[in-house]
C-alpha cells in the first residue's frame, strides 16, 4: 500500500487503510488532535476508531454528505503515515499491578531464553501503549513492549480464561476484561478491573493510554 486509502463506511463515517499499525497509531493520534482542535472538517467527529490496520472516523447522528465531503477533503489534505513512532506521551502511564503467577510463565521463560525474574522485569521495565481495543469490551490491545517477550499465541486455547489475565501473544501484551476463551500465554494476573459499567468510561484503557506493569507478586 503506496498511502493511505479513504473508503466511505456507510452515511457518516470514512474508514482510512493503512499499511500497519505503526501508520495506525500516528493517524488516530493526529486525527484525536484535530477533533480536540475543532479544525476544520473534524468539528463534528464523534468516533475515531483505531483497528490493526484501519482507523474508523464516524460523524454525528446529523451530519450529512457535506459534512462527510468536508471530512475526505480533511483527510486527504494531511499526511496521516507520517511519524509512526509508537511511544508517544499522552499524560501520565496507568499502572497495573500485577501478581506474576500466570500458568504460562513458566513456558513463556522457556521460549523467550530468559528465566522467569527476567521475563517480569522485561514485562515491567518498558512502557506500552493502547494500540486499539477489541475483542471484548474493555481488551486492550498493547504495544511497545520489550522485544524479547515476543511469544506466539498458544496451540491450544483455553476455554475461559478467568477475569484480570495478564497476557502476551506476538508483539501484544493485554489484560482480559472478564472471563473468556483466550489463546493468549498467561504471566499473571491482576485486581485491577479494566472494565467496569458502573464506570464513566467503562473501559479503563483507551487507544493512546500508555500503560505501566508493576510486580506486585509478595516478595
Amino acid at each position: 500500500m503506496s498511502g493511505p486509502v479513504l473508503r466511505s463506511c456507510g452515511e457518516r463515517a470514512v474508514l482510512v487503510e493503512l499499511a500497519d499499525l505503526g501508520q495506525v497509531m500516528a493517524a488516530s493520534r493526529w486525527i484525536r488532535a484535530a477533533v480536540g482542535n475543532a479544525e476544520p472538517g473534524f468539528a463534528r467527529v464523534v468516533d475515531v476508531v483505531p483497528a490493526a490496520r484501519t482507523v474508523l472516523v464516524g460523524l454525528a447522528d446529523r451530519c450529512g454528505a457535506d459534512d462527510l465531503d468536508r471530512l475526505r477533503r480533511a483527510l486527504v489534505a494531511v499526511d496521516l503515515a507520517a511519524d509512526a513512532d509508537r511511544t508517544t506521551d499522552d499524560g501520565d502511564p496507568i499502572e497495573i499491578p500485577v501478581h506474576y503467577d500466570g500458568d504460562d510463565l513458566a513456558e513463556i521463560a522457556a521460549r523467550t531464553g530468559l528465566d522467569e525474574s527476567e521475563v517480569i522485569a522485561a514485562h515491567t521495565g518498558t512502557p506500552w501503549q493502547v494500540a486499539f481495543c477489541g475483542f471484548a469490551p474493555g481488551f486492550a490491545y498493547l504495544v511497545g513492549g520489550d522485544e524479547r517477550l515476543r511469544v506466539p499465541r498458544r496451540d491450544s486455547p483455553r476455554t475461559a480464561v478467568p477475569a484480570g489475565s495478564v497476557a502476551l501473544a506476538g508483539e501484544f501484551s493485554a489484560v482480559y476484561p472478564r472471563s473468556s476463551p483466550g489463546g493468549w500465554q498467561l504471566l499473571g494476573r491482576t485486581e485491577l478491573e479494566v472494565w467496569d459499567t458502573r464506570r464513566d468510561p467503562a473501559a479503563l484503557l483507551a487507544p493512546g493510554a500508555r500503560v505501566r506493569f508493576v510486580d506486585a507478586s509478595p516478595g
